[in-house]
């Protein structure tokens, strides 16, 4: 599955402003990045939300990936990146997780300009088959975009932000449910309490045996949360050795990754591109093949299904 091969020639363009950027608690323009490949017809399309404090120009080891495999990539910069310099203690954090909701529903529904204005990719894609993936605060916020809710501290599930045009998603190191946050998290991350009760979309969700959130008084099986308390049909990936960033996602060498591995990180891409083709009807082998390879044992990760 994530074997060296030769790529095919890809394509990115950034920044592009979003036309429909939300106005509310965001005084800076909302721009992505586009990345596909140079050539193909009928692409798929994977909206990607990066993890705390990184932008559009991380994680290209997977989203250079993607693209290789038939993907048109299109990543915003949250207003939470660090070239931000919004810390806790600013009065726009407490509602920057729903900025970043507000973010993926303004790129969805603006895609067809955002494709067009980058090379004119739109006439090259396939706007019927859009897929949304995040990293981490990224997780939870795509996994909003799937149904599931947010709870007050009443417990109560907030507003509905599923969007119509996703039909399919993978949450990567997703938060865990809020029962076990930390004192920290409590005080400045309250809306770290996602409900995946409701998150009825396919999605696979990917963690790590070895990723120890402070953020949460439970060990690893905090990032297996969005698997084993959402409905089916939903799969899982679990890498036994891999800790936050799994090998590296978010760029190689940075000061996030504890565990760099290439061919860890090259895992996750090419299983989330495998089940996203599943998932989107385009070809379901890729992901058949490391489902069996999980069941035989090799390569230290396992796969589940429902």
């Amino acid at each position: 599955m994530h074997a060296n091969r030769t790529a095919p020639q890809l394509i990115a363009v950034k920044p592009v402003p979003v036309p429909t950027a939300p106005s509310s608690g965001r005084d800076i323009q909302l721009q992505v990045k586009v990345t596909a490949p140079a050539a193909g017809r009928d692409l798929p399309i994977i909206v990607f939300s990066h993890g705390n404090a990184w932008s559009m120009d991380g994680y290209e080891p997977l989203v250079d990936r993607w693209a290789a495999a038939g993907f048109i990539v299109v990543q915003p910069t949250h207003l939470d990146s660090r070239r931000n310099r919004i810390g806790f203690e600013d009065p726009r954090f407490a509602g920057i997780w729903r900025v970043r909701i507000e973010d993926l529903h303004a790129v969805l529904d603006s895609l067809r300009d955002i494709l067009a204005a980058a090379g004119g990719l739109d006439v090259r894609a396939d706007l019927g088959r859009v897929a949304a993936v995040g990293h981490s605060w990224g997780a939870q916020s795509v996994g909003t975009l799937l149904g599931a809710r947010v709870l007050d501290a009443d417990g109560h599930p907030g507003e509905d932000f599923t969007h119509p045009a996703v039909r399919a998603g993978a949450l990567i190191a997703a938060t865990g449910t809020g029962d076990s946050l930390t004192p920290f998290a409590v005080r400045h991350l309250p809306f770290m309490r996602p409900d995946y009760s409701s998150m009825v979309a396919p999605a696979l969700v990917i963690a790590g045996g070895r990723d120890q959130s402070a953020m949460s008084t439970r060990g690893p099986d905090w990032f297996t949360d969005a698997y084993h308390r959402s409905p089916a049909p939903k799969s899982m990936l679990t890498i036994d050795e891999g800790e936050h960033t799994l090998g590296g996602i978010a760029g190689e060498a940075v000061a996030e990754t504890t565990d760099t591995d290439p061919d860890r990180v090259a895992l996750v891409a090419d299983a989330v591109s495998a089940y996203l083709r599943d998932a989107l009807a385009l070809d379901g082998g890729p992901w058949a093949g490391l489902r069996d390879r999980a069941a035989a044992g090799d390569g230290g990760y396992g796969v589940d299904t429902k």
